[in-house]
């Protein structure tokens, strides 16, 4: 989520992020951000300072009561305590502007990396009936064994550990197909309709989010 009341910035933020497959999703300030967190269940927040309504530094501290998501500050303004406070703040990283593409999603895919990929994994993952031994690359369903294909168990393993927060057809592709994946957002659609028929009743626990994607609820 890209939050920033200047539309040519965040016109041109998006058109960087969308180049390399990420959904973007626009807030104008602090408090129209909030009111779209739990719409979007976004992974990042990418935050202007200087703000109308609700600053970048007034949105971190109120968001940081309700989620649990990474933030990069953006600023004009590169002075050391404006940095300091971001981080005091529970910023992930601090860009002063300008800046390049490059310098941008590399810092995007840092922080991203250092969130979600080096977290510890627990060998079993339960979710409501479901049972997800990582060691073993088995699931049960209260108690029987589930006859998944590798693809259908990554989707479902991706959505387990983050119970809750919608994933793209896009985003699925791209964690569970591989960054060369040459296959469709249909075929993430076709994985997810057999996985629910292979979990009968509690198939109806991938919920899909009209306009962009799924989520996994317990």
């Amino acid at each position: 989520m890209i939050i920033d009341d200047e539309a040519q910035m965040r016109k041109l933020i998006r058109t960087f992020l969308e180049k390399e497959g990420y959904t973007v999703v626009e807030a104008t300030d602090g408090a129209h951000a909030l009111s779209l967190v739990e719409k979007f269940s976004p992974h990042l927040f990418i935050v202007d300072v200087m703000m109308p309504y609700m600053d970048g530094f007034t949105f971190a501290s109120e968001v940081k009561n309700i989620a649990d998501i990474p933030l990069i500050f953006l600023s004009a303004k590169g002075e050391e305590w404006d940095k300091i406070q971001g981080l005091k703040l529970g910023g992930d990283d601090y860009i002063v502007k300008p800046f390049l593409p490059g310098e941008l999603l590399a810092r995007v895919e840092s922080v991203l990396r250092r969130s979600y990929n080096d977290k510890p994994t627990t060998d079993t993952l339960k979710v409501g009936p479901i049972v997800i031994d990582n060691d073993a690359h088995t699931v049960t369903l209260n108690g029987e064994p589930l006859s998944l294909t590798l693809k259908e168990f990554g989707v479902l393993n991706i959505l387990a550990k983050n119970k809750g927060r919608v994933y793209s057809r896009e985003q699925l592709l791209h964690l569970v197909w591989g960054e060369d994946h040459q296959s469709s957002e249909r075929t993430v659609d076709t994985h997810i309709k057999t996985l629910r028929l292979k979990m009968g009743s509690a198939g109806s626990m991938i919920e899909t989010v009209w306009g962009i994607g799924y989520k996994l609820e317990g």
